[in-house]
Order: C-alpha cells, then sequence, then structure tokens
C-alpha cells in the first residue's frame, strides 16, 4: 500500500507542475500582441491573445462613403486573420496540455 501512496503524490506533484506550466503559457498568451492583416494590409487589427482588439489601422483608400462593403470585408478579413493567429498561437503553446479540448 506505501507504494500507491508513493504513486499518488507524485502524480499529484505533476498535476501541480502541468498546472503551473499551463498557467504560466496562458498569462504568456495573454501578453502577447498579435496583428491581423486583410488583403493588401488595407485593414490591420492589433488584438492581444485573449482576442482583445487593441487597435485598428485602415488605409484611407479604402474609405468610400458609397462603398462601405468593401471596408467592412476589409476588417472581417483582419479581424480573422488576428484570431487565427491567436488560435494557432495557442495550439503550439498549450496543445501538449489540451490535446485539442481547447
Amino acid at each position: 500500500m506505501g507504494g500507491m501512496g508513493g504513486n499518488m503524490a507524485n502524480l499529484m506533484r505533476q498535476a501541480q507542475k502541468m498546472q503551473k506550466e499551463v498557467a504560466a503559457a496562458q498569462e504568456q498568451l495573454s501578453q502577447t500582441d498579435y496583428e491581423g492583416h486583410s488583403v493588401d494590409d488595407f485593414a490591420v487589427v492589433k488584438m492581444n491573445g485573449d482576442k482583445k482588439v487593441l487597435d485598428i489601422k485602415i488605409d484611407e483608400k479604402i474609405i468610400d462613403p458609397d462603398d462601405p462593403d468593401t471596408l467592412q470585408d476589409m476588417l472581417i478579413d483582419a479581424l480573422n486573420d488576428g484570431m487565427a493567429k491567436v488560435d494557432k498561437d495557442k495550439d503550439a503553446k498549450l496543445g501538449k496540455y489540451t490535446n485539442g479540448m481547447m
């Protein structure tokens, strides 16, 4: 029975270590800034690892009051690109702990 107690204690230490590593990786992600770009960089969105938008830059060439759809499309492209970068980095840093659960 003593061997089982040692194994359980070892498992608990490993779980605590993994929990600390996951927390550190999550903190690193939330502190990292990402940029999403539309086609030809007409719109650039800066966001953090929590997907909170920090800044948006729009090239004045695509600001046309008669064509708001183009601006909307560029912003959507830039936002989706930024979120995809966050997800890719998150998967790279946390995937070994989550096995695709996040």
